[in-house]
């Protein structure tokens, strides 16, 4: 899963520079109707009852980890329309964006839907 600007700038510097980093002490899920990119942007969706979702993730093994239970989004109140991508947030809100990907394949979310993504199939690796 390739990472934000923002993370890969901030693992340099504490790595390589001395300069603290403040992990986030929760991580939420977030899905987009038009991707994002390492820099930000991309369109989230903002309507129908939808909100970022918290997702724990495992010890990595091997620079890998996932989330180690389902993460579950709200029954959609009014169409999200054609989710894309996902991305890994430090806050429920703004904040900064962690990770990024592309869905496998795209799913329309009509109102009365739920999305969700099982264990294990948000998956971060470090190259």
């Amino acid at each position: 899963m390739p990472k934000s600007y923002y993370l890969a700038n901030a693992v340099v510097n504490a790595a390589l520079r001395n300069t603290p980093f403040t992990l986030p002490a929760t991580v939420y899920v977030a899905v987009y109707t038009v991707a994002p990119t390492p820099s930000g942007g991309g369109t989230e969706v903002g309507i129908g009852g939808y909100g970022r979702q918290t997702a724990v993730f495992s010890a990595p093994v091997n620079g890998s980890t996932s989330n180690t239970a389902e993460v579950l989004f709200p029954i959609a109140s009014a169409d999200w329309g054609t989710i894309v991508a996902f991305a890994l947030f430090d806050a429920s809100s703004g904040g900064n964006m962690l990770y990024f990907n592309n869905l496998s394949s795209s799913r329309d979310v009509l109102a009365n839907d739920q999305l969700r993504f099982p264990a294990g199939q948000l998956v971060a690796t470090e190259a």
